[in-house]
């Protein structure tokens, strides 16, 4: 196989199975609207409750507890809020403790103030700090509500996995609810929302193979929900109004069976390759700096940085070079700014950093074009430096 370039951003998006575009079209081309009681109305609603149970699988959750939106980040937006009902009694929410290294999806806080909102510290290699978070907790206010805990699995920067289950004992023992951004973490890593303790998980079909404009809020439970972002028809349960987008939300469930599958085997062959580039990469460059490379990360996640290489000029080299790759988050309108992950790990976010994520469809060839290019632009950055 002769391939023209190499993809190597899949935390930004993976590229499309073929399951899910055959479920994708066959649904889109389906007359009908899910709320209709006619046959064609039926239709669809079997294809959307079939692609809800997918989706509950890939994560141990059930069903009924899965709350389709258009992608991560309404379901974020969904759930970060003050407002919550327990079955049909009101239940405050009278503050938010996020991560330092959240995407901002999450760490801009949802429909939180500003001033209901506290950050959690991180330590070198971006791993929450349990510590501050116990001592956040205890000094909580429980007379004024509750606490929300948000914490992502896994950094789509660094790839850095949080210690969820200690995170959910501490946020319980406070009588808090813990939110768990699984984004990054669904088919890279095993997921089950009961083993996990996290109360909500956000998910996103893009990043698993599914299709752009679908993804999902899943709860432990069916009592607990946060207050509709969106008000209209009632559809999902009155959590969500507004005529479902059936198609991607099909894609969506074909993925999720996928992502769900042999995950332990694919993440291990993720990992070897993972390695083997970032070995060649401090051969090459020996003084590359591979950022939380001594902590638990994603198998298939490289965040680097190379002196005096900037992230908007390392994108385009890359690119030029017939590799793609990233600059940390692409959701910010296809914007390079500074990273709040490396300021939260106390380096300087003006330091650049580029993010390598590759996928089951990654091939030799693909990390040979990717170490060439690399060699390319670290002896380019020497040449500028003898100069």
């Amino acid at each position: 196989m002769n391939r023209p370039r190499a993809y190597m951003d899949w935390n930004a998006t993976a590229p499309l199975l073929d399951e899910a575009r055959e479920a994708f079209l066959r649904v889109s081309f389906m007359p009908g609207n899910p709320s209709s009681v006619h046959n064609e109305g039926r239709a669809i609603r079997r294809e959307i409750e079939t692609a809800r149970r997918f989706v509950a699988e890939s994560v141990g959750g059930k069903a009924a507890n899965v709350t389709f939106t258009s992608g991560a980040t309404e379901a974020a937006n969904l759930v970060l809020t003050p407002d919550f009902r327990m079955g049909r009694a009101p239940l405050a929410v009278s503050r938010l403790y996020v991560s330092a290294i959240e995407h901002k999806a999450v760490f801009d806080g949802g429909r939180f103030s500003a001033e209901a909102k506290t950050l959690i510290p991180v330590d070198g290699d971006g791993v929450v700090d349990l510590e501050a978070l116990a001592a956040l907790l205890d000094a909580h206010d429980k007379a004024s509500g509750l606490p929300m805990v948000a914490v992502m699995a896994a950094n789509n920067e660094t790839g850095v996995l949080q210690p969820i289950a200690e995170i959910a004992r501490l946020t319980h023992q406070a009588g808090g609810l813990l939110v768990v951004d699984a984004v990054q973490a669904l088919g890279r890593l095993p997921l089950d929302i009961e083993a996990l303790e996290a109360d909500f998980l956000i998910l996103s079909s893009h990043k698993i193979g599914g299709p752009k404009g679908a993804g999902a809020l899943v709860a432990r439970g069916e009592t607990l929900m946060p207050a509709p972002l969106l008000r209209g028809g009632g559809q999902e349960k009155g959590h969500r109004s507004g005529t479902e987008n059936a198609g991607a939300i099909a894609g969506f469930g074909a993925a999720a069976t996928i992502a769900a599958r042999d995950v332990a085997v694919r993440a291990g062959a993720l990992e070897a390759l993972r390695n083997r580039i970032e070995e060649n990469m401090a051969e090459i460059a020996p003084d590359v700096v591979i950022h939380a490379r001594n902590a638990p990360r994603l198998p298939n996640t490289s965040f680097f940085s190379l002196d005096g290489l900037k992230p908007e000029t390392g994108q385009i080299a890359f690119d030029l070079e017939g590799v793609a790759l990233s600059a940390g988050s692409a959701c910010s309108s296809g914007k390079v700014s500074e990273s709040h992950v490396l300021k939260a790990m106390g380096l300087d976010p003006r330091l650049g950093a580029l993010r390598i994520s590759i996928g089951p469809d990654t091939i030799e060839e693909d990390a040979a074009r990717f170490l060439e290019a690399f060699r390319k632009v670290a002896s380019r950055l020497t040449k500028a430096d003898a100069a």
